[in-house]
């Protein structure tokens, strides 16, 4: 340590250490980041509605006040669609992921060529946002709860394949070993060997994505793609805040029961 000269006598100074001097430079970008991205958020935003916010935000909610609860009658068939949008959206996705993971895990894919693609698959499929494949699957399909289902089915794919050909790859070898050695052939190993260790995964990748996927059917309908959404949208874009209070109730009341019923499936599973 060096050694430096003050009022009140020589004392020593400690180096600053490498861990330290790595700390302060994080620091230092995390704010450069955080003043370069506010310059286009300040340039793009009108502040003068911002200050106003809050009073409007009381304003909406004083219009929600008390719900509109004789339009339930209007949601029942809508939160069906929505129920069977994200069931039959799961249902599709694993169907294809099994496959999908089956080819991007190391210890079962056929090929290196066949891995890489089906990788590709898992990620395009959870890089895009439901809502983005519900808009360009509302130009395909037109509107409706075709649209939305697809939707989710193409989004929950690359989420199910990853979780599952992880699973794979972490499987006991050895139970596939003794299979291998009464002369089973690949796909015998393949059936007797792994898939019964992957089925509890499967089981519970299934149903909390069912689970997610619940929540995301609510606002597909904002693009088009059917369900509760729909009315939603329509609800805000006519000022109709009471609805819009009744329908935020059905989605509330909605999750909580698809999260308990989620609850109890995977702690029967486990």
């Amino acid at each position: 340590m060096p050694m430096i000269e003050t009022p009140d006598g020589p004392v020593w100074r400690r180096r600053t250490t490498r861990r330290e001097l790595a700390i302060w430079l994080g620091w230092l970008i995390g704010v450069a980041i955080v003043v370069y991205a506010w310059i286009p958020i300040s340039d793009k935003t009108i502040w003068f509605f911002v200050q106003d916010a809050g009073t409007q935000a009381l304003d909406i909610g004083a219009r929600m006040v008390p719900p509109k609860f004789s339009y339930m009658e209007k949601l029942w068939i809508p939160i069906w669609d929505t129920i069977n949008i994200a069931t039959i959206g799961t249902v599709i996705a694993l169907i294809i992921a099994v496959p999908v993971a089956f080819a991007a895990a190391r210890n079962t894919t056929p090929h290196p060529v066949v891995r890489a693609v089906a990788l590709f698959v898992i990620v395009s499929s959870r890089s895009v946002n439901s809502l983005i494949w519900a808009l360009m699957l509302v130009f395909i399909f037109g509107p409706g709860v075709l649209a939305g289902t697809i939707a989710i089915g193409l989004r929950s794919i690359g989420f199910c394949a990853k979780l599952l050909y992880e699973s794979i790859e972490e499987i006991d070898h050895s139970q596939v070993e003794a299979i291998e050695a009464t002369g089973a052939s690949r796909a015998q190993q393949i059936l007797f060997g792994i898939v019964p260790q992957v089925l509890p995964t499967f089981a519970g990748v299934g149903v909390f994505r069912w689970d997610i996927n619940i929540r995301e059917s609510t606002i597909l309908g904002l693009v088009g793609a059917g369900g509760i959404g729909l009315q939603l949208n329509g609800s805000i874009n006519t000022l109709a805040w009471t609805q819009v209070s009744m329908i935020l109730l059905v989605i509330l009341a909605t999750v909580i029961v698809s999260e308990w019923i989620s609850a109890r499936i995977r702690h029967a599973i486990i």
